[in-house]
């Protein structure tokens, strides 16, 4: 089938690549030029394990190319899926849908007999009745159908989860009785659907929902066990071995029960944010105050480690050098968007500490959005002369790091163990202050503030349930 991707950005270009490689004739749109130049010359222009593979071999073949001209877009196939950026706006929560509103009218204008619109991109709810309104009225000598087909990509995962995903969601037009979107988005995903991949279909805000409702939830679930670490480190608990019991609980299960720095990225943060201000909109805001406290504990967790750092230091981080290992906002990934690393790095600068940064492949990224923090080639090299080390991002090449390659290039064996990430005994037995967050500090007592038995505070408390 041939298809157009429009907006080849994260989204687009890995969908553009795996819909190739499922033996569709693919052209992606962008109004970049150097973008297009980039990926046409099989260039990923960002870090996502094993996309690099999967662009070239399409290209070689003849199935995927790309260009900035969207008049070529609407004669070269019938299907057009939309994967622009919904940013956060500049002065509020609320979702930017500037992008994609552009993005449909330069694509409609141009488009002429039967055509499926197939929005991708994260969106509040409603804005497929908006966006149908206004196909419908820049429409001229076409019929256009809009679907909705929200992704569930995550970073470092992404060819994975488009070829393999845990399912496929399409949300059509409650009031259209003669639909054919479910039909041909059936068969784009033919090979994927015949593996057992659920197929659910449903009208366009629900689909909308699914997709916020589900990051709202895996917000939730970081944030609740980063809470419960916060009373850990306070009452002595060990938050790891806490989340390794209740996630024995298939109700709850294990997964995203990691305490640490928190989450950031392009899509967590955006997402709880823009859907709590849509619930504001609809006039339930209060349904959603849960997402604010969320957003709350999230970034508290920051704050936490840059506090961890300064009583390390003795009280002050001012005129220390520190060693920040980690600057994306996850690990097999170069995205530094609301990234919880390059935060606290950027606070321990501004409190005067001298701070150096090593990211195995978002150093480029990080030194665009934070140009005065010093960027080291590797991590020894960042932790020449340190006086603290804190690991910020759970790089495969930190966890399994040997203390022994720090130990002789710092002046202070001290580490904060920011994502809980590292071995903890190893460190500490190779002669290092091993500290991480979710746990009290080795050697004191638990902050535990015990209230003393008083009648009198019993007396609304009934005796019987």
């Amino acid at each position: 089938m041939k298809m157009t991707v429009i907006g080849c950005g994260y989204l687009g270009a890995t969908h553009a690549a795996c819909m190739a490689e499922l033996g569709h004739e693919v052209l992606g749109i962008d109004v970049d030029a150097a973008k297009i130049e980039a990926l046409a010359a099989g260039s990923v222009p960002f870090f996502e394990p094993g996309l690099d593979d999967v662009l070239r071999r399409n290209i070689a073949a003849g199935r995927l190319r790309f260009t900035g001209d969207f008049a070529e877009a609407a004669r070269f196939g019938k299907v057009h899926f939309i994967g622009v950026g919904t940013p956060q706006q500049a002065n509020s929560d609320a979702a930017d849908l500037t992008h994609l509103r552009t993005a449909v009218r330069e694509l409609v204008g141009h488009l002429r007999g039967d055509h499926l619109i197939v929005g991708k991109s994260t969106v509040p709810v409603g804005t497929c009745a908006e966006v149908a309104e206004e196909i419908a009225a820049l429409s001229r000598d076409a019929t256009i159908e809009l679907a909705w087909n929200p992704e569930f990509l995550r970073e470092g995962f992404a060819v994975d989860d488009t070829l393999r995903p845990d399912r496929i969601v399409v949300g059509t037009d409650p009031q259209t009785t003669a639909s054919t979107a479910v039909g041909t988005l059936t068969e784009v995903y033919r090979p994927i659907i015949d593996d057992g991949t659920p197929f659910l279909t449903m009208d366009w805000a629900t689909a909308e929902l699914v997709k916020v409702s589900a990051n709202a939830f895996l917000a939730t679930k970081i944030s609740f066990i980063n809470a419960i670490s916060e009373i850990c480190e306070v009452a002595g608990g060990d938050v790891t071995a806490l989340a390794d019991a209740i996630g024995h609980d298939a109700r709850i299960g294990r997964r995203f029960l990691n305490a640490g720095l928190g989450f950031g990225g392009g899509c967590l943060p955006k997402d709880i944010r823009a859907f709590a201000a849509r619930a504001e909109e609809l006039g339930v805001g209060s349904a959603l105050h849960l997402l604010r406290e969320v957003d709350a504990v999230n970034m508290r967790r920051r704050a936490a480690v840059v506090a961890m750092a300064e009583r390390a230091c003795d009280g002050s981080v001012l005129g220390r050098n520190i060693a920040v290992l980690g600057a994306s906002f996850k690990p097999e990934s170069d995205d530094v968007r609301d990234s919880p690393a390059l935060a606290v790095a950027a606070q321990l600068s501004l409190l005067g500490a001298r701070v150096s940064v090593f990211d195995p492949k978002a150093a480029a990224n990080a030194a665009r959005v934070q140009p005065s923090l010093r960027y080291a080639e590797s991590a020894p090299d960042a932790a020449c002369g340190a006086d603290l080390v804190i690991v910020a991002t759970e790089w495969a090449e930190f966890v399994h790091m040997a203390p022994a390659e720090l130990s002789e290039v710092v002046s202070r064996r001290l580490i904060i163990d920011a994502r809980r990430c590292l071995d903890g005994a190893a460190w500490t037995a190779a002669g290092w202050d091993y500290r991480m967050v979710g746990s009290a500090p080795q050697g004191t007592v638990a902050g535990v503030r015990a209230v003393p038995f008083n009648m009198a505070n019993t007396s609304r408390i009934p005796l019987h349930p």
